[in-house]
């Protein structure tokens, strides 16, 4: 499973984006598991606040668009173990 976040908006603007393949991963259960409960989710239907950040997660093709303050803890997991550990 390929897992990719990109993250948009802030103060600054500045964009970042890492990718994950899980496949290699020891904890590709947990990383399945928080994929599947992000894509069921879906996706976010508001506008998110000024000055915070917006969302790409894409799954294997399939994108949920999300912004801060409206993450469900599934996605904000997702989000930082992405960020955290991806390339």
């Amino acid at each position: 499973m390929r897992i990719r976040v990109r993250r948009t908006g802030g103060f600054a603007g500045i964009e970042r984006s890492a990718e994950v393949d899980t496949s290699d991963q020891a904890d590709a259960v947990e990383w399945h598991t928080l994929a599947v409960a992000v894509l069921r989710d879906g996706e976010d239907d508001g506008p998110g606040v000024p000055d915070g950040f917006s969302y790409e997660i894409t799954i294997d093709g399939e994108t949920v668009r999300c912004a801060d303050p409206r993450l469900t803890r599934v996605q904000r997991a997702l989000i930082r173990k992405v960020l955290k550990e991806g390339a």
